[in-house]
């Protein structure tokens, strides 16, 4: 089935994105608010509380002052990655292994094999372990990140991606082709509370500024769902059509852009409404986002179009586009912001991109279907998950 959706949105037909896109109905934003049992309508979940800190919203803690980038930028790194060499994960789907490679030297320094089908190297919340999410392998590898060495494969079904919530009291599988949300204890990984999602393609997300509510694409059927963190619920959807993807918060997190690779752009969302308040185009097969390092600019990695886009945070608008070619995927920026390292999805390669300029500087050979790569150590306190999603 993934393969089957992957094909169209390379080679594919025109026609099915367009209609995954329109839905039939001329519009991409339907919203309804919902209970995780029984989906029905409710008025109720998108009137946030009437309490919280003066100035900011009750609901996502977004307002005035407000940077949730403000502990990421280049040379930020926590106490606790001290030592820890730098090196760059790539998870090859199609060869169930991991490349290791030392972005010092742009050379392949370790590989070794892990679980069927590898998604994302994923940084626990605490900084001290990588997980590689093996989905069809039902298990995480986890390797420590001082030696680069994997250790005994973690029992956990269907990790295609993996979060952590703010506190650190939860880790988040996205289990994609369960349809479903598993909260899990991140030390155990005993399930703790399991949702199902009504849509298809559960697998990227972001938290708001207070983390108490995590935005997730639902990437084969064109939805949006809202998760309370605290209940463990469904409170809200949004219909945006064609194939959405990565998700990430705005420095004021009063947005959440939401890469749209169906649509060829970027949607702008409002997580308190449920709305889409505006689209960015960038490139066919947008996919990946990235904010730069000093928290003003988004990288948008347009797979199809073989490009990255650069949006502007302040002015929602692109700046500047680098064409690459290939099919730029998943990655994350350097620890000092010069570099933006992307994997090429269906080309058996990792590009690595001068932020300054745009100019691909080093294209390099590895496994087949490389996908999630992360680069460790990267600034921040600790790990919201994905392949570097950091506060």
């Amino acid at each position: 089935m993934r393969r089957h959706i992957q094909a169209l949105a390379i080679f594919g037909t025109v026609a099915l994105l367009a209609a995954a896109c329109s839905g039939g109905g001329g519009s991409h934003t339907t919203s309804r608010s919902t209970s995780a049992k029984s989906v029905p309508p409710s008025t109720k979940a998108t009137t946030a509380p009437a309490t919280g800190t003066p100035g900011l919203d009750p609901l996502t803690g977004a307002g005035p002052g407000v940077d949730v980038y403000a502990r990421t930028h280049a040379g930020m790194l926590a106490p606790q990655v001290a030592g820890v060499p730098t090196r760059v994960y790539v998870p090859n789907s199609e060869s169930n292994t991991v490349d290791v490679i030392d972005p010092a030297t742009f050379q392949i320094v370790d590989h070794f094999a892990v679980g069927a089908r590898p998604q994302h190297v994923v940084p626990s919340w605490d900084l001290s372990t990588l997980y590689v999410n093996n989905n069809v392998g039902n298990s995480l590898t986890p390797i420590n990140p001082m030696s680069g060495k994997p250790g005994p494969a973690i029992p956990v079904v269907d990790p295609y991606n993996l979060y952590f919530t703010p506190d650190g009291n939860h880790a988040i599988v996205m289990a994609e082709r369960m349809s479903r949300v598993d909260f899990r204890d991140p030390h155990t990984w005993q399930l703790q509370q399991s949702i199902p999602v009504p849509h298809s393609g559960v697998n990227h997300a972001d938290f708001t500024p207070n983390g108490k509510v995590m935005i997730a694409s639902c990437e084969f059927s064109g939805w949006l769902v809202r998760i309370d963190v605290a209940t463990m619920r469904i409170t809200g959807e949004l219909r945006v059509g064609g194939m959405p993807v990565d998700v990430r918060s705005s420095p004021d997190g009063r947005v959440m852009y939401v890469a749209n690779q169906g649509r060829g752009g970027v949607s702008i969302v409002d997580p308190v409404s449920m709305q889409e308040i505006g689209f960015v185009p960038t490139g066919s097969g947008a996919h990946g986002l990235y904010p730069s390092r000093d928290g003003t600019k988004l990288y948008v990695s347009n797979r199809i179009a073989g490009s990255i886009s650069v949006i502007d945070f302040a002015t929602r608008t692109v700046v500047a586009t680098w064409h690459i070619g290939g099919t730029p995927d998943m990655g994350g920026v350097s620890a000092d912001g010069s570099q933006l390292w992307l994997t090429g999805r269906y080309s058996q390669a990792v590009y690595v991109i001068d932020t300054a300029t745009g100019r691909l500087l080093h294209t390099i050979a590895v496994g087949r279907g490389p996908h999630g790569l992360c680069i460790f150590p990267q600034p921040g306190r600790y790990s919201l998950g994905h392949t570097g999603n950091y506060r």
